[in-house]
């Protein structure tokens, strides 16, 4: 298991079109099971991907925590920095 904290400078609703992207359907594929306005799960793979995300002054705080998808969500996460 792999958790994860960054700050990036965009917004929750790009943080979270982005997590959808590579993540979800046309992306890794996998299934979105739990989507919150700050918050996305995705499951797949025997693992799965949480995504927590809220404004902290001038940027974003999101938190990944994942089960079987460490590579991928370390790659995802230095595209966001």
């Amino acid at each position: 298991m792999l958790n994860l904290e960054i700050k990036t400078k965009l917004t929750g609703k790009e943080v979270s079109e982005k997590l959808k992207k590579y993540f979800g359907t046309g992306g890794l594929g996998l299934d979105l099971t739990e989507e919150g306005p700050q918050c996305l799960t995705f499951e797949g793979g025997g693992g799965h991907v949480t995504a927590t995300f809220c404004p902290e002054g001038e940027k974003t705080r999101v938190n990944l925590e994942t089960q079987e998808w460490d590579h991928q969500v370390k790659t995802f996460a230095s595209q966001l920095r």
